[in-house]
């Protein structure tokens, strides 16, 4: 399992060669790449600033990856996700899971997206053309994330 936290961008192909480090037992590979998007509801977003807390951020995330790797057989996973200024348009994080077979592969990386929208210590403030704001934890996150216990 890696996780990252950083600044910098990253590269999506480099990090799954990464994750599957020549491997051949993995069958499946699933990943999720999520960008800032350019309006929120239903305001226009020129940036987004993303904090932390150094170290308490990756092992909540750390968390989130042995929490799925108890759930489902995976074989891998990394996580990066970004911090600092970031523009709309850029990444902002990636997930990706290995499995042998892809169902687990699929649950596994939609799960830990799930959770570190709901779990992870991050907090975003968002500007736009009427200044900033700090964004709120979502409902709809929350519930969606909720599934997972019944599981």
């Amino acid at each position: 399992m890696k996780v990252r936290v950083q600044e910098a961008d990253f590269d999506v192909g480099a990090l799954q060669r990464e994750l599957l480090s020549g491997d051949a037992t993995h069958g499946a590979v699933a990943t999720f790449t999520g960008y800032v998007r350019n309006s929120n509801d239903g305001g226009r977003v020129e940036g987004l600033t993303l904090e932390h807390y150094p170290g308490m951020t990756e092992r909540s995330i750390g968390s989130i990856v042995e929490e799925a790797q108890a759930r489902w057989p995976l074989l891998a996973a990394g996580i990066v996700h970004r911090v600092g200024p970031l523009r709309p348009g850029e990444q902002i994080v990636w997930v990706g899971v290995s499995a042998s077979h892809r169902e687990a592969a699929f649950a596994a990386c939609e799960f830990v997206m799930d959770y570190l929208k709901t779990r992870a210590p991050f907090w975003k403030k968002e500007t736009g053309p009427d200044g900033s704001r700090w964004v709120d934890a979502r409902q709809s996150d929350t519930e969606r994330a909720g599934r997972w216990q019944s599981r």
